[in-house]
């Protein structure tokens, strides 16, 4: 589990505060990261995202500050934006999409609370992608689900598969695949 520590908002706002963390009413909490699995798809999703940036009309940032409220800052593993959304060097116009990639030790209530900030904010939709389950969820104003096959954003060209998403982290881990036993 994340561990927390009460930091002033200034001493979050320096460049240099590492590691980056969520800032959350002064709270700073640590994020879960540093598996091979989650940087895999973390990497995956950056690789994609910056090839149909142009196409997409987007711009992708991996570990950007996003202040979605004003006590609020979290930190996404992989955020979108529109390409003619402003430059910020903490974004506050609502992104296009979230992502959030599960390591072993979070559990989904603590991704779903990250989710619920970032839609409070305005964000459209919230992808988390589970690697060790080779899952995926939505998360938008509908709720919170599961996606059997395919992560879109509508009104957007942006789809992939979930064969996609785990298909280098399958060939990395033997063949294992999303139809495998865990």
């Amino acid at each position: 589990m994340a561990a927390s520590t009460l930091v002033p908002l200034q001493v979050y706002l320096e460049p240099d505060y590492r590691p980056d963390c969520d800032w959350i009413d002064g709270e700073v909490k640590e994020r879960n990261s540093g598996e091979g699995q989650h940087s895999n798809i973390q990497v995956f999703f950056i690789g994609l995202f910056l090839q149909h940036k142009r196409e997409w009309g987007i711009r992708v940032w991996p570990e950007q500050r996003v202040q979605v409220a004003a006590n609020r800052f979290r930190v996404p593993d992989v955020t979108l934006t529109r390409a003619i959304d402003p430059f910020e060097a903490i974004i506050t116009v609502a992104p296009l999409l979230c992502i959030e990639v599960m390591s072993s030790e979070q559990r989904m209530s603590e991704i779903e609370e990250r989710a619920k900030d970032y839609l409070a904010m305005g964000v459209p939709m919230v992808w988390i992608v589970d690697p060790l389950r080779r899952t995926a969820f939505v998360s938008d104003a509908n709720g919170h689900r599961q996606v059997p096959e395919e992560l879109a954003v509508p009104g957007t060209e942006i789809r992939v598969t979930l064969q996609e998403v785990f298909a280098e982290l399958d060939e990395l881990e033997g063949g294992r695949g999303a139809s495998s036993d865990q």
